[in-house]
This record gives structure tokens, C-alpha cells and sequence, in this order.
């Protein structure tokens, strides 16, 4: 199944080089798979997905690792980030 990842801010280093202008990669996942494991197969830092929605609702970090993706959803995720 097709997935859309989003991934902001520092974390966009870890797209391919192609992936940057948009921020956006298209992932192919078998049925079921989790957020959790989509952060680990990314190779993301886990401390550093700290905002983590799909299709812009806000997913709790209890909930990422039962929370499975469906075909043609968007999963974006951010770092922590200070502002001032």
C-alpha cells in the first residue's frame, strides 16, 4: 500500500536528496504497519519525532506503535522546535 511521509524541519535530512524540495516521500508498506515502524525503517532519530500526524490529526506518542497506516494516507512528523 501506498503512503505519503512528511518530514520537517532537521528530520528533512533524512529524505532523499530528491525528496527535499517537497519534504515528502512516497512509501510502499505492507498492510498493517505501524508508525513506529515506519520510524524505524526511516532510520528516525525517535527522541526527534516528536509531532507526529496523520492526514493533520495529532497522534499521541502511546498510540504510535498500535497505530497502523492505511492506503493513501499522509504521515508527518517533527522535531521538537524552540521559537522566539
Amino acid at each position: 500500500m501506498k503512503v505519503t511521509l512528511k518530514l520537517y524541519a532537521t528530520l528533512s535530512e533524512h529524505l532523499p536528496d530528491t525528496a527535499r524540495k517537497t519534504n515528502a516521500v512516497a512509501l510502499d508498506l505492507h498492510p498493517g504497519t505501524t508508525i513506529t515502524q515506519v520510524i524505524e525503517r526511516e532510520n528516525l532519530p525517535l527522541k526527534l519525532c516528536h509531532l507526529v500526524l496523520i492526514d493533520g490529526v495529532f497522534i499521541p506518542p502511546a498510540e504510535r506503535p498500535k497505530r497502523a497506516l492505511a492506503a493513501g494516507e499522509t504521515l508527518a512528523i517533527w522535531p521538537p522546535i524552540a521559537g522566539g
